[in-house]
């Protein structure tokens, strides 16, 4: 059977990486299913010996129709036609729709079925809006996914890690650092001895390395910033004209954290100092310069220690909310936070918290403004102030709104040279440098006398990586780049190269332009190509790239448009979440220490109870849950498998039938059984059954006979939601109403499905006679005459009396609305076909049953003997 199976296909591995111990090294050989096909599970010897073992073949059941056969050949002929090629030259006198999916990252090993789901959404809205004539390209970075037939231009495909791309990466640098918007400074970072590189705030967790989970300290190191400052006000107000989730829009807002306020600078005596009886709550840094001026001898020890356990915290983690407060008193200061801030306990939180667990005096200046005062908890609204005069200062604000006080103070700064009028904000500047192999290249280079950056100039890019050998870290600070001692830019006379390089989110700032133009060798892109697909139309992609990926890729785009290479202010004008995938729920039952099942209430009362997973059928009660797809948990349902059981089309239109894109959703193997079904219900009343050798017939049972009226209206009110769907990026309720239609309109109902199952629509519309693709064929358009409600309520009476009413078409005929009335359940018992003497049916009006009633006391005598002769029996 296997020497059969190669003469039908090529073989597909599926290799493991070797075991550590040399040991024999697993991998499978599975064929391409065929209508029957088989799938062998073998071992290998690790020196790629010949094939052993003793393969288990398993037939597997006919297919429900042969989407193997299909798929494969319809991703050939779009592949080698070049179907959805994007012309180079854009066309201006046709609409434009630029589609784009955020930049993949998973590794193709971790796949799971939630990575295709917002492929799929905009491969949907993108073959909808071909067919509606605009010149449209989506764009993608996720090759193995071609197996689901998405509508790609792969001429357009690129790679950020090549020369020819990031030699652009490279010059957007060069531009920044010429706006002196890319600086250097030695600043504390996240440096991981054991990695040997400086970690963004996000890569680190609990003090420790998010990959291999190894101890990470603060050190001063000199890195590349980036001045994202500068930008913070037009990142904030152009926010407003985006069409973003609000939810989106508000974490880029508190990320970027505007606040007006005043910059203070207090007198600080030491110990011998004259000591004036007033005591400022100010916190400082671990990392403060004036931090040693300011300790006391007694505090030095507890000072030094609590600094050094700072240290080892990333930004993310000191600015958290919701951890416990910690810190340490130094005399008149405590440390705490980032920089140098005043304390208001009676009104802030984080404050307050601190200020009770180191028995700080809590003193109120503001006053709720009804009257209605609580100690017992900060109070953070607006008020009256309260406990704010000095005579001294000759500064009063008593009894003013908090507004209007902090106008006064601000004032008084001012005037007395106490202070300035300050905006601040919780953005800091981007550390835009690593100490590793992979990524960017600075191109810059240091004189040798005085250390000065001196820039390369643009024809001398790109500057190229060069191949090393060793990759690992040096481990003293120095990046794997210091190893290349070839690198020629690095032994220039009387200078040297920079050996950080970029982060890996450089080349993903700036890519959706590439897309525009990805072959031009002299410029970003061409002006004329970027005015007419700027900006992106719809982007869409996960809420957790919705702070830093989108403020950096908003930061580099406004600095593109401020020098000219870009149109538009904005890069993306509409954006989408797609929600999570999770796995199918899981049925869990706890069991005390005996092994007995207990009540999962109880549980969590005492740490007596045990956890175990098991099938739904054997319990009846049990918890249930679905979680996260993850390979840890071992629920993770690969796309792979689904498109080999069931077929691309049916795990797209499964995807887009669970629920709203924006929505979470719980996959269920009886829901894409369900999908499959319809699919194989479409081809059997298209193409009719399979013959008996188990092909089927070349072309279509479909009969060119005129649909009916009913049909007309119900496809066209199935026309009408899927478009609305579709341009609202819901799908899930434009599908039920397809999946309910299927009739005698084949040729719209093919078009209309074609976006969700192109496969098999392009199967379809194949064997009903056309040459071309449908790809660009006009799609469907519901047409308003067909769309009207022409249903009314019909009341319907027997002998006279109304007993009910049926819902009927306006033109419905006396059979038809006799026949309605005689399935309605509450209406049937007065109805009997030989107890009716006439029908009575004014359209539109009413249907009157005449029952004869010598009939019917006939059958109540006749039923009365046969009960009475019953009884006697």
């Amino acid at each position: 059977m296997q020497t059969q199976a190669r003469t039908r296909a090529s073989l597909r591995f599926q290799a493991f990486p070797h075991f550590a111990n040399g040991a024999p090294r697993p991998f499978v050989i599975s064929f391409p299913p065929t209508r029957r096909h088989v799938r062998v599970r073998c071992s290998a010897a690790s020196d790629g010996g010949s094939i052993g073992g003793n393969p288990q073949p398993q037939v597997q059941q006919r297919k429900a129709y042969p989407f193997d056969a299909i798929e494969p050949r319809w991703q050939r002929y779009w592949e080698e036609n070049r179907t959805f090629r994007t012309p180079d030259e854009v066309d201006t006198s046709k609409p434009k729709c630029y589609i784009l999916d955020m930049f993949p990252y998973p590794s193709g090993a971790g796949l799971h079925v939630g990575h295709p789901l917002g492929y799929t959404a905009t491969d949907i809205l993108s073959r909808y809006k071909q067919n509606e004539g605009l010149q449209c390209f989506a764009s993608d970075g996720l090759g193995c996914l071609k197996s689901l037939g998405f509508s790609y231009d792969w001429d357009r495909e690129l790679s950020t890690t090549e020369p020819e791309y990031y030699k652009w990466t490279q010059w957007i640098f060069l531009q920044l650092f010429k706006k002196g918007l890319a600086y250097q400074a030695e600043i504390p970072v996240n440096w991981c001895p054991a990695l040997g590189t400086v970690l963004a705030n996000e890569e680190v967790v609990n003090g420790v390395s998010e990959r291999g989970g190894h101890p990470v300290v603060r050190k001063p190191m000199r890195q590349w910033i980036l001045k994202i400052t500068a930008y913070a006000d037009r990142l904030l107000e152009d926010l407003d004209d985006l069409d973003w989730p609000e939810s989106i829009k508000e974490m880029q807002r508190n990320w970027i954290g505007r606040s007006e306020g005043a910059e203070l600078e207090f007198g600080v005596v030491d110990s011998q100092g004259y000591e004036q009886g007033l005591k400022l709550f100010i916190v400082v840094a671990p990392e403060h310069p004036l931090l040693s001026s300011l300790t006391t001898e007694a505090q030095h020890e507890k000072v030094e220690h609590y600094g050094e356990l700072a240290s080892k915290k990333s930004d993310l983690e000191r600015t958290d909310l919701q951890k416990a407060k910690t810190g340490v008193l130094v005399d008149f200061v405590a440390l705490y936070g980032t920089g140098a801030i005043m304390a208001v306990p009676a009104h802030d939180s984080r404050d307050y918290e601190f200020a009770l667990k180191y028995d700080i005096p809590i003193i109120r200046v503001v006053s709720r403004t009804d009257r209605s005062d609580d100690d017992s908890e900060p109070y953070v609204d607006d008020g009256i102030m309260i406990n704010s005069s000095n005579s001294l200062s000759g500064l009063n604000i008593n009894g003013l709104s908090c507004k209007d006080a902090a106008s006064k103070v601000i004032e008084w700064l001012e005037s007395t040279g106490h202070g300035i009028k300050k905006v601040n904000y919780k953005l800091r500047d981007w550390l835009f440098a690593r100490q590793r192999y992979w990524g960017e290249p600075f191109p810059v280079v240091y004189l040798d006398d005085s250390g000065e950056v001196v820039p390369l100039q643009e024809n001398e890019l790109p500057l190229v990586l060069p191949d090393l050998d060793d990759f690992n870290p040096t481990g003293t600070g120095e990046p794997p780049l210091a190893k290349a001692r070839s690198w020629s830019i690095l032994y220039l006379e009387d200078m040297q190269g920079e050996t950080n390089t970029m982060p890996q989110w450089a080349g993903s700032c700036w890519y959706y332009l590439r897309f525009m133009d990805p072959k031009n060798p002299t410029a970003l892109v061409d002006k004329d190509k970027e005015r007419y697909w700027s900006p992106v139309d719809i982007y869409v992609g996960g809420a957790e790239h919705s702070v830093l990926h989108l403020l950096y890729a908003r930061f580099w785009h406004k600095v593109l448009y401020d020098i000219g290479v870009v149109s538009t202010k904005e890069p993306f004008q509409c954006l989408i979440n797609q929600g999570l995938i999770l796995g199918e729920i899981e049925y869990t039952a706890f069991k005390d220490q005996e092994g007995r099942l207990v009540s999962a209430e109880s549980v969590g009362i005492t740490d007596n109870h045990f956890q175990e997973r098991i099938p739904a059928e054997k319990y009846s009660r049990l918890v249930a849950r679905a979680y996260k797809m993850s390979k840890s948990r071992g629920n993770v349902i690969n796309p792979d498998d689904v498109v080999s059981e069931y077929g691309a089309d049916s795990l797209r239109l499964y995807e887009m039938f669970m629920g709203p894109l924006r929505d979470s959703k719980t996959w269920s193997t009886g829901g894409i059984e369900g999908v499959h079904r319809f699919l194989a219900r479409t081809w059997r009343l298209i193409v009719g059954p399979p013959l008996p050798d188990g092909s089927y017939n070349c072309g279509t049972i479909a009969t060119d006979d005129e649909p009916t009226l009913d049909q007309l209206r119900s496809l066209h009110r199935c026309i009408a939601k899927v478009s609305e769907e579709i341009q609202e990026t819901r799908f899930n309720t434009g599908i039920s109403a397809m999946m309910e239609f299927v009739n005698a309109a084949y040729k719209p109902f093919v078009l209309l499905l074609s976006p969700f199952a192109p496969h098999m629509a392009e199967e379809l519309w194949s064997r009903m006679g056309h040459q071309e693709s449908l790809a660009y064929e006009q799609f469907p358009e519901a047409e308003s005459e067909f769309l009207k409600d022409s249903n009314i309520v019909l009341p319907v009476q027997i002998n006279g009396k109304t007993r009910g009413t049926i819902l009927v078409d306006e033109a419905c005929s006396e059979d038809d609305a006799f026949r309605l009335a005689s399935e309605d359940e509450k209406l049937s018992k007065y109805i009997s076909e030989r107890m009716i003497k006439k029908r009575i049916f004014v359209p539109g009006r009413i249907l009157n049953v005449i029952l004869d009633h010598h009939k019917i006391n006939r059958e109540k005598v006749v039923e009365e003997a046969g009960t009475r002769a019953n009884h006697a029996i």
